[in-house]
């Protein structure tokens, strides 16, 4: 499937997610979006860009290579993640992280009830311990870009919760620099509520899983710094 096919296909499901999200206002007749709909349409936009680097490959890459971080050769990038994997599930076991795979990406899912507390973006002490243990495993593979994103729940307008979600994706990027990772492999972005993963939120359990943090884990690749 090409660039333009992929494209059109996410244009058309946000099209009908848009469509079958449709409420009709009792007091004044006019049709809307509702906002889980718009949540949908987040997430399948969401999920179609967070296939690349924020800010983009190239100019990831150069900081890369600026700040000396070596890169890993092509035959050898399955193993190196298939390692990080490893010593990251270990070192986060029991502590609410959900290590996922993704082809050579790894994506960790932080828990919403113990990374944040409701309107803040400051690290609970709680989690901090479990936050040293990723650190302390990035450091040892410093190969990789590292993305940050922050997400909110629905509590609140939707200009608030972006800032918040920067927010939030800032605070843990600093924490993890405060723990010797290298700034030029790490860039944060906030998608506040568009990317509700629990919704509708009917309950407080609902909520907190919302406001959370995913950190995405990419190979630095000979062939990426061969094509800067």
């Amino acid at each position: 499937m090409n660039i333009k096919t992929i494209k059109l296909t996410t244009i058309a499901a946000m099209g009908a997610l848009a469509l079958g999200g449709c409420v009709t206002d009792p007091e004044t007749g006019e049709r809307r979006i509702s906002k889980a709909a718009i949540g949908g349409v987040g997430g399948a936009l969401g999920g179609y860009l967070l296939g690349d680097l924020i800010g983009g490959r190239s100019d990831r890459t150069e900081k890369i290579v600026g700040a000396g971080i070596g890169a890993v050769a092509g035959a050898g990038v399955g193993y190196y993640m298939d390692q990080q994997e490893k010593k990251l599930r270990e070192r986060t076991a029991g502590t609410g992280i959900d290590v996922e795979r993704q082809g050579d990406q790894l994506v960790l899912n932080m828990p919403g009830d113990v990374t944040f507390d409701l309107n803040s973006a400051m690290v609970k002490a709680q989690f901090r311990t479990a936050l040293d243990n990723v650190a302390a495993t990035l450091v040892e593979y410093p190969s990789t870009y590292i993305d940050v994103y922050g997400h909110t729940d629905s509590t609140g307008s939707d200009s608030y919760n972006q800032g918040l979600s920067e927010r939030r994706a800032s605070s843990v990027a600093d924490y993890l620099a405060g723990r010797g990772i290298q700034r030029a492999r790490m860039a944060t972005m906030g998608f506040g509520e568009s990317q509700l993963k629990c919704a509708p939120e009917r309950s407080e359990a609902d909520y907190q899983c919302n406001r959370r943090v995913e950190i995405r884990i990419a190979p630095v690749t000979q062939a990426d710094v061969n094509a800067r």
